[in-house]
C-alpha cells in the first residue's frame, strides 16, 4: 500500500461518506492441489459505492480461454518457449480519477487521531472499477514496449522484430509470454519486472486451474483439469462417483416425471445446488 501510495489520509468531513473495508482471508492452491501461499489482502465495501457518483463503467476484458489454446498449440508446433510471470497486487497501480474515500482500515488507524479517512489515489480490491482501472493502465503501459493489441482480442498482444516474435496473454494479473527467441524474451520479462512488482514463475505448468504437460522432442502440449475436476466433486459430494465418458447415459430424454416424487427424495435434491453443478462444469 505504502508503494503504491494507495490513499492519502485527510480529515473527515460532514460531506464525506467512506466507504468501509475488511481483511479477506484466502488459500493460493497449486498445480498439485496443495496450499501454495497463504494471503491477507485488504478489500474495500464497493457494494457501497453508487453509480454515477463514484464510478462509471466497470467493464474489462479478460482472455479467451480458446484464444489461450490457441496460442499455446501454435507455441506447441514451432517449439515456441512459454513463460508464465504474476503480477503482485495488481490493482492497485490502476489509477482512480473518481473520489472515493474509504474508513482506515483496522490495525492501521492514524496515530495522528482516528477523524481521518482515506482518500483512494489508487483502486484498490473490492471497488466497482477495481478491474477496469488496472487493465486501463497495463494498456497503456505495454504499449509503450511497442506491443500491438489484437483486434479481435483485446488482453491479446504480438510484437514482431525481424524474425523474432512474442505474444503476452494477459488474464486479469496473470501473463503468459510466448517467444521464439529467448534472449529478447528475457528482455521483455526485466522490462515488466521494472513496471510493476512482479513474481517470474518461469516456465509455464499451471495456468487458470489448468495443468501444462509438455513433450517438446515430440512438439506435443497436453493441457489437464484434473485439480480443477476434483475440487468440483469434493464441492458438491460427487467424489465416490463411479468415473464415465459422459455425464449421463445415451438416449436419456429428461422430463417431469425424473423429478422427485417422495418426501425422501424431495429432501436429497433440496441439498443438491444443481445449476451450481451444472455451470461449474461448462467449459
Amino acid at each position: 500500500m505504502k508503494i503504491n501510495k494507495v490513499w492519502t489520509l485527510v480529515e473527515a468531513s460532514k460531506d464525506i461518506k467512506p466507504i468501509g473495508c475488511e481483511w479477506v482471508y484466502k488459500k493460493k492452491i497449486g498445480a498439485d492441489g496443495k496450499v501454495e501461499t497463504y494471503k491477507a489482502r485488504l478489500v474495500a465495501k464497493g457494494y457501497c459505492q453508487q453509480e454515477g457518483i463514484d464510478y462509471d463503467q466497470t467493464f474489462s476484458p479478460v482472455a479467451m480461454l480458446k484464444s489461450i489454446q490457441i496460442l499455446l498449440a501454435i507455441a506447441a508446433y514451432y517449439d515456441y518457449e512459454i513463460r508464465q510471470m504474476d503480477v503482485k497486487t495488481a490493482f492497485l497501480n490502476g489509477e482512480l480519477k473518481e473520489e472515493v474515500y474509504m474508513t482506515q482500515p483496522k490495525g492501521f488507524t492514524s496515530l495522528s487521531g482516528c477523524n481521518e479517512v482515506c482518500k483512494l489515489q489508487r483502486s484498490i480490491y473490492g471497488l466497482k472499477k477495481a478491474s477496469r482501472s488496472w487493465n486501463i493502465h497495463f494498456n497503456k503501459m505495454i504499449e509503450k514496449f511497442e506491443f500491438v493489441k489484437c483486434e479481435e482480442e483485446p488482453c491479446v498482444y504480438k510484437m514482431v522484430s525481424g524474425s523474432a516474435i512474442i505474444f503476452l496473454v494477459s488474464y486479469v494479473d496473470e501473463i503468459l509470454l510466448i517467444r521464439n527467441d529467448i534472449p529478447k524474451l528475457q528482455g521483455t520479462k526485466i522490462w515488466l519486472s521494472e513496471q510493476f512488482s512482479m513474481k517470474d514463475l518461469g516456465e509455464a505448468v499451471y495456468i487458470l486451474g489448468i495443468k501444462i504437460y509438455r513433450d517438446r522432442s515430440k512438439r506435443l502440449l497436453e493441457l489437464s483439469q484434473s485439480v480443477y475436476i476434483d475440487t468440483i466433486l469434493k464441492r458438491y459430494n460427487m467424489d465416490n462417483s463411479k468415473r464415465g465418458y459422459l455425464p449421463v447415459g445415451v438416449g436419456i430424454t429428461l422430463s417431469k416425471e425424473n423429478c422427485p416424487k417422495t418426501l425422501e427424495e424431495r429432501e436429497l435434491m433440496s441439498r443438491v445446488p444443481y445449476a451450481s453443478a451444472v455451470l461449474s462444469c461448462t467449459p
